[in-house]
């Protein structure tokens, strides 16, 4: 059961050289946080190992970005975003997230393994205003379809700037000079 947090006001920053580590089982399960998650997140190993990474996913974040997150992965691809998550305090922090599926020696696809960097605050602000767009479309949108739906949007901005969601997420990154 996912704990409910009320979401404050105040961010939490990452050091500039901070890199958050987890993985999970196929399921989206914890099974691995490093300190820096802990530290971050505020949350101690024992509280999250076996529980849904979805326990740091802020109100803020649309569905569609974890939808998209998910069927990216499905494709055995690796996913790149900015994501603001939320820690047991409820306050908010915010990363430049790079996930991929994790293997054993046997290369049997065994879960995923999540890699957060310090985003720019410039990636920060442009990617806060197309999540609330986001948000906006699903507020709008039945919940059956609201994640499907903002993804559409999020689609259809990228086709108006003649760019993919990776190319735009990593120019994203490029410009921050991380």
């Amino acid at each position: 059961m996912k704990l409910k947090i009320t979401p404050t006001q105040q961010e939490v920053l990452l050091d500039d050289d901070e890199i958050i580590i987890s993985k999970t089982d196929l399921a989206g399960r914890i099974t691995y946080v490093n300190r820096s998650f802990m530290r971050v997140a505020n949350f101690a190993e024992s509280e999250v190992l076996g529980v849904q990474h979805n326990i740091v996913r802020h109100p803020d974040m649309p569905r569609g970005a974890f939808k998209l997150l998910w069927d990216t992965l499905k494709q055995e691809r690796e996913f790149f975003g900015y994501v603001k998550n939320i820690t047991s305090q409820g306050h908010y922090y915010w990363v430049f997230a790079n996930v991929t599926p994790d293997r054993d020696a046997s290369g049997n696809h065994i879960g995923y393994f999540s890699v957060r960097s310090k985003p720019s605050k410039e990636a920060v602000a442009t990617m806060q205003a197309i999540y609330q767009e986001m948000l906006g479309v699903e507020s709008r949108t039945n919940t059956a379809n609201a994640a499907a739906a903002s993804i559409e949007y999020l689609q259809s901005k990228l086709k108006n700037l003649d760019t993919t969601y990776d190319r735009f997420i990593l120019s994203l990154n490029e410009r921050s000079g991380s």
